[in-house]
């Protein structure tokens, strides 16, 4: 099962520490950021399942970060809890206008803090309890086993994560580049093609219960996940 990855955009070192130091002991992988210009860097790098952004930065706000962000095809699903001092209504507002998903203000307790990430992780589907099932599919992320039509399935461990990708996010094409960055990693280099072998192997494993065509080609653009014939 995948470790939840958390991007902390703190430039208060003592809070990031304070931070670091909860979530470690729950269980999250954790980068850190003391500015907008670090984040950006490790997110060429790395893909976080949430980020926590604090309003106050000194290159650039962490509105203005979460609005870049939401805006970005890239990263436009990445979960963004705020964090800030400022308590006015109309600061919320701003906040959660500018795509973030929660707001917590200053100061918070480690365990507050810790379940508003729970509740968003949950909302988004990656908190590693989940189950999400379409078809004759069923993925279970907590036991990282897949189903069909009842029966286990057997998928290698990068099968199962371009499945698990694909199946949260129904209906959509994604390129092979995509693919290649969501599923495997930005700082993993392998060719494109790489995506196309892997997509073999899936539907081949897939074929013995009919779910093959759930994996589909869009011509020229990339692969989805849907249930409907096209």
């Amino acid at each position: 099962m995948a470790v939840p990855r958390i991007l902390i955009v703190e430039d208060e070192q003592p809070i990031r520490e304070m931070i670091v130091f909860h979530l470690s002991r729950a269980g999250y992988e954790t980068l850190e950021a003391a500015n907008c210009r670090e984040a950006r860097a490790l997110l060429a790098d790395h893909r976080p399942d949430l980020a926590l952004v604090d309003w106050m930065l000194p290159d650039m706000s962490g509105l203005e970060l979460t609005r870049m962000l939401k805006r970005d095809a890239e990263w436009e699903d990445l979960s963004i809890i705020m964090l800030t001092a400022r308590a006015e209504e109309h600061d919320k507002v701003s906040g959660l206008e500018g795509g973030a998903d929660d707001y917590v203000t200053k100061p918070f307790s480690p365990r507050e803090l810790l379940a508003r990430i729970q509740a968003v992780l949950r909302r988004a589907g990656q908190s590693g309890d989940t189950v999400a099932s379409a078809g004759v599919l069923e993925i279970d992320a907590a036991g990282h086993r897949v189903a069909a039509n009842g029966r286990e399935i057997r998928l290698g461990p990068t099968e199962y994560r371009l499945l698990h990708f694909l199946m949260t996010h129904p209906e959509r094409v994604f390129s092979r580049a995509q693919l290649l960055d969501r599923v495997w990693g930005a700082s993993v280099y392998v060719e494109e093609r790489t995506v196309d072998v892997h997509i073999r192997r899936l539907r081949k494993a897939l074929s013995g219960e009919g779910a093959e065509d759930y994996i589909q080609t869009v011509r020229g653009a990339g692969y989805r996940f849907s249930t409907r014939t096209s």
